[in-house]
C-alpha cells in the first residue's frame, strides 16, 4: 500500500464509522466506496502480468573518462503506471521509459576503481496510485574503471649506467658488465662468466649494458599530502602511459610507489600487471619517499604534484632523472641534473616529455 492508499483507506474507515455512528447512509456508503477502491487497486496490481526488464552494461572494463553505457529494455508495462529505478554508484536513477521500451543512461567513469550498477527495481502502480508492486528485475553488476594509457614516445637512448652503482653513462656499445644471473637452458654459452662460475660452482651468465634498452623506473608519489584528488588521477595516467610505452618498446620497467605499496617489475611487452596495480592504487598516509633500487637507476621518472623537491632527490640518483609534476602551469626547468616538467594535465606532461626528454 502506498502512502496515498493508506490515506484513502483511513478516510474511508473514518467516513464509514461516522456514518454508522450518526446514521448517515450516504457517509457510510462513501466510506465503503473509498475502501473498495483501495481493495480494487490491490487486486489489479496482484493480477496484472509482471513487468519484464533486462539491463545490459557495456563495456565492463573501461579507461577513465571513456564512455560506459547501461541499457534497459522494459516489456509488459500494459496501461498501469510503471516506474523503473536503477542504482548507479550508490545513487538512485529514475528512468523515463519511452514508447519503444528501451532507455540508455551513462555510467560515471571520472574516477578509477569499481563502479556498482544495480539493483534495478521495477514498480507497478494500481489505479490512482493506491497500491504498488515492487520487484528486483536485475541484480548488481560492476564496472572496472582503469587508468587511461595516453600516447607517448619511448626513452632517451644512451641512458644506461656503465656498472651497477657507477655514475657514468654508456653512450655506445654493449660490453660493460651490469650484472650476473644463473644460467638457464637456452642461454648463449658465449656469455658465461667463467671466473664467477668457477668460484661459485654455478654457471653464471653475464648481463651487459645495452644503451638502446635502458631500464625505466617509474616512481609514483602516492602520498595523500602530495596530491589533490584530481592531480592523483592525472599522475596515475602519466605513470600508466610511460610504463606501457617503455614496455612495448622492449625496455625493462619497474613501477614503484613512494609509499612502497606498489612494486611491479615488467620484463615483457605486456604491462598488464603494472596497469592492474595502477588501476587499484590509492593515496596513502605515508611520509617518506621510498628510494629507487640501484639496478633500476638508468632512467628515473618521478611523478607527483606537490613536494617536488623530494622527487628531485629521488630522480637525481638516476643516470637520467625526470620529475613530472601535474596540476601547475606548463613549464620546463632544471633541478640540478634533473629535468622538471610541470603541466596542468597528463596530456600536457606527456607532450613535454616528447619534446624535451627525447
Amino acid at each position: 500500500m502506498t502512502v496515498r492508499g493508506a490515506a484513502v483507506l483511513a478516510a474511508g474507515a473514518l467516513c464509514a464509522g461516522c456514518g454508522l455512528w450518526w446514521r448517515y447512509p450516504g457517509l457510510t456508503a462513501l466510506g465503503l466506496a473509498l475502501a473498495a477502491v483501495v481493495v480494487l487497486s490491490f487486486v489489479v496490481v496482484l493480477v496484472a502480468s509482471p513487468v519484464d526488464a533486462v539491463r545490459e552494461v557495456r563495456p565492463r572494463t573501461v579507461p577513465r573518462l571513456a564512455a560506459c553505457t547501461a541499457s534497459v529494455v522494459v516489456s509488459g508495462t500494459g496501461r498501469l503506471p510503471v516506474e523503473v529505478v536503477d542504482t548507479v554508484a550508490g545513487s538512485p536513477v529514475a528512468l523515463d521509459i519511452p514508447e519503444s521500451g528501451r532507455v540508455s543512461y551513462p555510467v560515471p567513469t571520472q574516477r578509477r576503481g569499481v563502479v556498482a550498477v544495480g539493483p534495478l527495481t521495477v514498480r507497478r502502480y494500481g489505479p490512482a496510485g493506491l497500491a504498488v508492486s515492487s520487484r528486483v528485475a536485475a541484480g548488481e553488476v560492476t564496472v572496472r574503471v582503469v587508468p587511461r594509457v595516453l600516447p607517448v614516445r619511448g626513452l632517451p637512448a644512451g641512458a644506461r649506467r656503465g656498472q651497477v652503482g657507477a655514475d657514468e653513462r654508456v653512450e655506445r656499445g654493449g660490453t660493460d658488465l651490469v650484472g650476473l644471473r644463473e644460467y638457464v637452458p637456452g642461454d648463449d654459452l658465449r656469455r658465461l662468466h667463467w671466473a664467477t662460475s668457477a668460484r661459485t660452482g654455478t654457471l653464471m651468465i653475464r648481463e651487459d649494458a645495452d644503451p638502446a634498452r635502458p631500464h625505466l623506473a617509474v616512481l609514483l608519489d602516492d602520498r595523500e599530502s602530495a596530491h589533490t584528488a584530481e592531480s592523483f588521477e592525472e599522475a596515475v595516467e602519466v605513470a600508466a602511459s610511460l610504463v606501457a610505452s617503455a614496455a612495448a618498446d622492449g625496455h625493462p620497467v619497474r613501477l614503484l610507489s613512494a609509499s612502497g605499496s606498489v612494486d611491479v617489475e615488467v620484463l615483457e611487452p605486456d604491462a598488464a600487471e603494472a596497469l592492474s596495480a595502477l588501476a587499484d592504487v590509492v593515496p596513502v598516509a605515508a611520509q617518506d619517499v621510498r628510494p629507487v633500487p640501484v639496478r633500476d637507476l638508468d632512467v628515473v621518472a618521478a611523478i607527483g604534484s606537490f613536494a617536488v623537491d623530494e622527487l628531485i632527490l629521488a630522480a637525481g640518483r638516476g643516470a637520467y632523472g625526470v620529475v613530472l609534476s601535474v596540476g601547475s602551469e606548463d613549464s620546463v626547468s632544471a633541478g640540478g641534473v634533473v629535468i622538471v616538467l610541470r603541466g596542468s594535465s597528463a596530456e600536457a606532461l606527456l607532450r613535454a616529455w616528447d619534446a624535451v626528454v627525447l
